[in-house]
């Protein structure tokens, strides 16, 4: 490209969010649209298979490396944070989970100020962008994006739901349709054998109409401004400087981490941070780069007495074998990320939806495939959802090609070490279910010493790991402290958007890459002027006994016709009371 050029919109970063943004906004093929991202190419069998999804996410073509600042409640340690380096971003390199969230995630977002979020106007944007396969209630079957189950072959998958059940908690038909909270089978964005990412199912496309143009290679330096508007971004290329004009917007779409990094160097953030860098003021905004949330998991593992686990595939010769048969047909085991059953429960009675979710997986080994125990094993990945820890990212220098100082400062808040040891105490009764009886060994990990509170900290500090879905760095909201409005525009300034999961006030009850694309997908009509429909038929479901059980298999009360109390509900659990106070009931 030229050394400078002028477009309509210019996107900063070709993750989830921006390739949804350059699809929708170029379909009025009128419309320049310009997307900088500073990875490459996606195109690659690594990336395209998705039980190799491993590889990617350990390559540093695919990966930036990142790791968190050492970690407080850690005890110092530093975590592995890997984000997406190329078209498609972190979709590229993700675990491809499936995961809506509870449709109470987003009254909560809408009851922490995001007007506009709550769950039936969401719903449109999911169905928008889903193609189901089979379809289900209140799902989409005509979007870009290929949803589908598991084939379930190992019978592990549906061991863990029985064992759930006999446990006392809800059997889920979909954990996507109706009812999320229980125990089920798991979806995964999968087309064809291969990985459906966002840049296979909406970048690419968008490409080939001719009015979006994708320039990769591209580290985005700041936005530029005119007195207070955006009128553009300066970037490297090449080893040169070049800029690019935007006649209607700019928006940043870099994620969770590097989107409040591109602000601050254009001068938007706390103004001391960018003083001390040399950067001037344009807009004081304390709020950008704090806010950040995750998602932490451990491994329960269990030793399996029979030879139906997936160890065997392990081998060098087991994993050839199945890349083979996957190049050849897209088929068989390589054409699955092997997370077919999970669940999502409570923690404690008084929480009104899930804030603990498991992936279930029929083999023992780290999420990063680089730990492999030494026999069958089976585990559930098990974490909390809506930890109460906040972190941050800053600046580490002025330099573009610097990355940031990040420190989630994971379990500083006391209620998180309540919730952990739940989540291990939980699994541990799953496991002894006795639908697991034909095929439990002995516990792996924490192993059968670790049974007290301290304990379990002390396994907890060594082997917690981030399920890699940071969030809520440029939260939006309707009050003064929010970084940006519930439409993206970036306070104090003009011509300005931020769309990412840096957007949202409050992480979701699952992974977060389906959110971030409907995300995307709503701010894509708000950016043009307008919004589907409301759904009919959006229930709000819960247990009808929350206040007074952990537990129950009927998850039936609908909170659609009562949204006030039921806001207030969750703003108590997220100031971290347990209901009913006082002995009432909601």
């Amino acid at each position: 490209m030229a050394r400078s050029e002028t477009y309509d919109y210019i996107i900063a970063g070709a993750g989830s969010a921006g390739c949804v943004l350059a699809n929708r906004l170029g379909e009025d093929r009128s419309l320049r649209i310009l997307v900088l991202e500073a990875g490459g190419s996606e195109k690659a069998v690594i990336v395209d298979m998705p039980a190799a999804l491993s590889i990617p996410m350990n390559t540093r073509r695919f990966n930036w490396g990142m790791r968190t600042e050492p970690e407080p409640g850690l005890d110092g340690r530093e975590v592995n944070l890997p984000r997406g380096k190329g078209l498609g971003g972190s979709s590229s390199i993700n675990g491809m989970c499936w995961v809506r969230g509870n449709p109470m995630d987003y009254e909560l977002w809408e009851a922490l100020g995001a007007d506009g979020w709550r769950w039936s106007n969401v719903l449109p944007y999911f169905q928008r962008l889903e193609n189901v396969e089979g379809g289900g209630p209140l799902r989409g079957t005509a979007g870009p994006v290929n949803i589908n189950r598991g084939l379930q072959k190992n019978p592990l998958y549906d061991v863990f739901v029985e064992a759930g059940v006999q446990a006392g908690y809800a059997r889920s038909a979909n954990m996507n349709e109706l009812q999320h909270e229980g125990f089920g089978p798991m979806e995964m964005n999968i087309g064809n054998g291969r990985r459906m990412s966002a840049a296979r199912a909406y970048l690419r496309p968008a490409m080939a109409r001719g009015n979006v143009h994708v320039v990769t290679g591209a580290v985005v330096d700041r936005v530029m401004f005119d007195g207070r508007r955006a009128t553009g971004i300066a970037f490297h290329l090449n080893g040169e400087t070049r800029h690019a004009t935007a006649t209607r917007e700019v928006i940043v779409s870099a994620g969770s981490i590097m989107s409040p990094v591109i602000l601050k160097r254009s001068g938007i953030g706390p103004a001391a941070e960018l003083k001390d860098h040399g950067i001037a003021v344009v807009q004081d905004a304390p709020g950008v780069g704090e806010n950040l949330m995750d998602h932490l998991e451990l491994y329960i593992q269990m030793e399996c007495t029979r030879p139906v686990t997936l160890f065997p595939t392990q081998s060098l010769w087991g994993k050839a074998k199945i890349g083979m048969e996957w190049l050849a047909t897209r088929r068989g085991l390589g054409a699955t990320n092997h997370f077919e059953s999970g669940g999502h429960i409570r923690s404690r009675a008084g929480i009104v939806y899930p804030d603990i979710q498991y992936h279930f997986l029929p083999l023992a080994i780290s999420y990063d495939g680089l730990s492999l125990a030494s026999g069958h094993g089976f585990q559930v990945h098990v974490g909390t959802k809506r930890s109460k820890s906040r972190g941050w990212v800053r600046l580490r220098d002025g330099r573009p090609d610097s990355l940031p100082r990040v420190r989630f400062n994971y379990m500083s808040h006391p209620d998180d070490w309540l919730e952990f040891r739940a989540c291990m105490r939980l699994s541990r009764e799953i496991f002894a279910q006795p639908a697991f009886a034909p095929y439990r060994g002995m516990e792996l990990a924490p192993g059968v010493n670790a049974q007290d509170d301290a304990a379990l900290d002390a396994f907890l500090k060594r082997k917690v790991e981030s399920a890699y879905h940071p969030c809520g760095t440029c939260r939006m909201g309707s009050d003064a402290n929010s970084v940006t409005t519930p439409d993206g525009r970036v306070r104090g300034v003009e011509g300005l958007r931020v769309v990412d999961s840096s957007l949202m006030p409050q992480a979701t009850a699952g992974d977060l890459n389906a959110p971030t694309l409907m995300l995307a997908e709503r701010m894509s009509d708000l950016i043009r002027g307008r919004h589907l429909p409301e759904a009919e038929g959006a229930a709000l479901l819960a247990d009808p006994q929350w206040a007074s059980r952990q537990r129950g298999p009927s998850i039936s009360r609908d909170y659609a016709s009562d949204r006030a109390a039921l806001a207030a509900a969750l703003l108590a659990n997220v100031r971290g009371e347990v209901l009913p106070r006082e002995g009432k009931t909601p």
